[in-house]
């Protein structure tokens, strides 16, 4: 049955061969002929590979820290710019055919982005490559428009990791420099309060206790010295009294010497005080020195005998009102001393009571000064890291876009795909011109051999003639035959070029026509 089959459609080849020579032979011209009028579409490729920092990270930190495909999304939004665009076309004149100068500046535009691709490669290792490729009708400019990308890459990379290390420097400089004022405004703060609150500070507690426990002995001391005067003067106060009672028992008649003693030492006294006070000028202090005056002059003496002689004066002993002025002096002097003790041993009693409260305030204030000074030593050093960080990459020691493939003049199109487009005319040759001639044999009602007769029509064949040609009927078969055959092998020949046109280009194609020529 296969063998049948096989020789059945040999035979419906040969004996349609027209209608499978011709549609292929047409199908392939038209392929052939759409493969040279569509316009080429050229396509060059350049590699770049991102290249990490020279300096390792440990001795310098790089600020941009951004993975490579965020920082490839915003470079290329800046080198796909409208503005950058337009200086590409209008540099390598990419649209001057009368077909592009028809169009508006926002339409070329638009067809420039989108004939641009870009394509992320992550090696194995972290590092990273990307892949910058353009499509366009003329080769040399294809190429020159994908270095000029590629160039501008590298160049908007560069831009923005030192735009971005001189933005973080000088946002750390600026908030160094606040934080520097708030310092200063803190210390100055710290600064007045320490000297407002002198004497009570908690590191002088300690001598402040000292202090107080040293006024406390002199206090006592000084209280005891009072005493002791106290009781001098009561001793001389009665030596007094009794000399005065003694010279009244003998009838000498004599001043109240111990009431005016007092009297003078009590003035005394209190000009003591108001001279402690007031200057010699003052009012009091000469009506009191007049007085002190009047009685010192004025101290009556002890009568006279009755014959008129001259008088015998018979005073208090001197020496014990001597005694008494001093004791009262020395009374009043320690009882200022007293209270002049007083006062300062209440002035560091209230320092001392108050230090918990000072220690607070200061631990406070102390607190947000070292917060303060953390955060500039932090900010302080961020800030020279960022400095270093600067000048790398001013430096181009950072990382970098390095181009490993730059573009070249590609020889082949990638549109249309001549591959594809010969591949499918010779199936859509093949396929149509087959169809035909089995159309046409299903359609065709002609018997071809006696056996086909007689199983149709039910009858037998008694006689089989072969058709007699005549010698111009058989020259015009051969004529057709030879005819075949020169399409069969021009069919082949073309099929021959668009393969090697598919594969090789079209100057390999027309060099290879040229030297079969040649040999001819």
């Amino acid at each position: 049955m296969e063998p049948f089959e096989i020789e059945k459609y040999k035979e419906i080849a040969l004996h349609r061969k027209w209608w499978i020579i011709i549609p292929f032979l047409v199908t392939l011209l038209g392929g052939l002929a759409y493969t040279l009028i569509t316009p080429k579409i050229y396509e060059a490729e350049t590699l770049i590979l991102v290249q990490p920092q020279k300096v390792p990270q440990d001795f310098v930190r790089a600020i941009v820290s951004s993975n490579i495909e965020d920082r490839l999304r915003t470079i290329t939004q800046q080198v796909t710019s409208r503005t950058n665009l337009e200086k590409i076309i209008q540099e390598y004149q990419l649209y001057n055919s009368p077909s592009g100068s028809n169009l508006f500046l926002e339409q070329k535009v638009e067809g420039l982005k989108k004939r641009i691709k870009i394509n992320v490669a992550r090696g194995g290792r972290g590092g990273s490559a990307f892949s910058i490729s353009f499509r366009g009708k003329d080769p040399t400019k294809v190429m020159q428009v994908t270095n000029a990308l590629a160039s501008n890459f590298i160049s908007e990379n560069l831009k923005i990791r030192e735009s971005q290390a001189l933005g973080t420097s000088g946002f750390l400089a600026d908030e160094l420099e606040s934080v520097e004022r708030r310092l200063m405004d803190k210390e100055e703060l710290l600064k007045k309060y320490r000297e407002r609150h002198m004497g009570g500070l908690p590191e002088q507690l300690d001598t402040n206790l000292r202090i107080l426990e040293r006024l406390q002995g002199q206090f006592e001391q000084l209280s005891t010295n009072l005493r002791d005067a106290e009781n001098r003067k009561l001793l001389i106060q009665k030596e007094i009294t009794a000399a005065e009672k003694r010279r009244s028992s003998a009838g000498l008649s004599l001043p109240p010497q111990g009431q005016e003693a007092r009297d003078l030492a009590s003035l005394k006294s209190e000009l003591a005080a108001l001279e402690a006070k007031y200057t010699q000028r003052h009012p009091d202090v000469i009506r009191l020195k007049k007085r002190i005056a009047e009685l010192e002059s004025g101290e009556p003496s002890i009568g006279s005998d009755s014959a008129g002689k001259k008088p015998i004066t018979h005073r208090v002993d001197q020496t014990l009102i001597h005694q008494f002025r001093n004791i009262e002096l020395e009374i009043n002097n320690l009882r200022a001393e007293i209270k002049k003790l007083k006062s300062q041993r209440k002035w560091y009693q209230t320092k001392v009571e108050e230090t918990p409260k000072r220690e607070q305030e200061l631990l406070s204030l102390k607190r947000d000064y070292s917060n303060l000074m953390q955060l500039y030593n932090s900010l302080l050093n961020r800030k020279l890291e960022a400095e270093i960080a600067l000048s790398m990459e001013q430096k181009q020691k950072g990382e970098q876009f390095r181009i490993v493939d730059p573009a070249k003049i590609p020889n082949l199109p990638v549109e249309p795909n001549v591959k594809k487009i010969i591949l499918l005319t010779v199936v859509l040759g093949l396929g149509l011109g087959g169809g035909l001639a089995f159309l046409l044999e299903t359609m065709d009602t002609s018997y071809r051999t006696p056996e086909e007769a007689e199983k149709e029509l039910q009858l037998p064949v008694l006689v089989s003639m072969p058709i007699r040609y005549t010698e111009r009927e058989l020259t015009g078969i051969k004529r057709k035959k030879a005819l075949a055959f020169v399409s069969v092998g021009i069919g082949f020949i073309l099929a021959a070029l668009g393969i090697v046109f598919a594969f090789k280009g079209v100057d390999t194609t027309v060099n290879l026509i040229k030297g079969i020529f040649a040999r001819m």
